[in-house]
This record gives structure tokens, sequence and C-alpha cells, in this order.
């Protein structure tokens, strides 16, 4: 086993090896959350990741970002526009090569999943 190739978590769980530098990885995963906090639900006054919307961001060695996310409800009025939107702000970010966004509602969104951020904007606190 190389250790500059492979590094071991914990046992048996190896650890993800990523072709990006850490401090270039680090500043894109911050650039990206912060683009995804431009982009808000327009029935709630909350941005997407304070709400728990995105479950995964994924960066691939290319710099091609996949993201999964899911909507407040199957029957938001936005659900059709709202991947757009999030592709556009993604894509905005500096060193990100493409982005493709999978709208899940596997598991389905419940309020559990906002931030204290979001509770305090929304007065669900």
């Amino acid at each position: 086993m190389n250790d500059m190739t492979e590094t071991t978590v914990e046992a048996n769980v190896p650890a993800i090896q990523s072709a990006i530098p850490a401090d270039e990885l680090a500043r894109l995963s911050d650039d990206i959350i912060a683009a995804l906090k431009t982009v808000y639900d327009p029935e709630i006054p909350a941005d997407i990741y304070e709400l728990g919307l995105v479950y995964k961001i994924d960066i691939e060695d290319d710099r091609q970002v996949k993201i999964e996310m899911t909507l407040t409800a199957p029957g938001c009025p936005v659900a059709g526009e709202m991947p757009g939107w999030v592709q556009n702000a993604v894509s905005a970010v500096e060193g990100v090569s493409d982005v493709d966004v999978n709208m899940t509602f596997d598991p389905p969104w419940t309020p559990d999943r906002m931030s204290e951020e979001a509770r305090v904007a929304l007065g669900w606190y």
C-alpha cells in the first residue's frame, strides 16, 4: 500500500481521495454552498441550503458538481424551475466545469432538516 495515494479513516473504510488539492476543494465547497444560499424558494423566506433541501453535493475530480436535492413538496409550483436556478447559481462558481442537479423525494423533506437560521427566519423556533 502506498501511503501517498490511499489512506484509511477507520478500519476497512478507505478515505476518499481527490485529484483536486485540499485547499482548492475547500474553496470550491465553500463557494458552492455560498452559491446555493442565493437560491430561494419563492414561497418561503429562506434559502434552499438552510431549508435543508440540498441532500448531497459531490465534486468530481474534473470539477463537475453533482447535486441531489428535493423540494418542500412534490407539487411545489417551482419544481420545474428550481433545478435550473440551482444549476445557474453553482455554474457561476469559479472552477466548476459542469453542474448536474438531480431532484428526489426520497427521503421526503421535513421541517426537521431546516437549520436554526432557517427556523429563526421563518419564526419556527
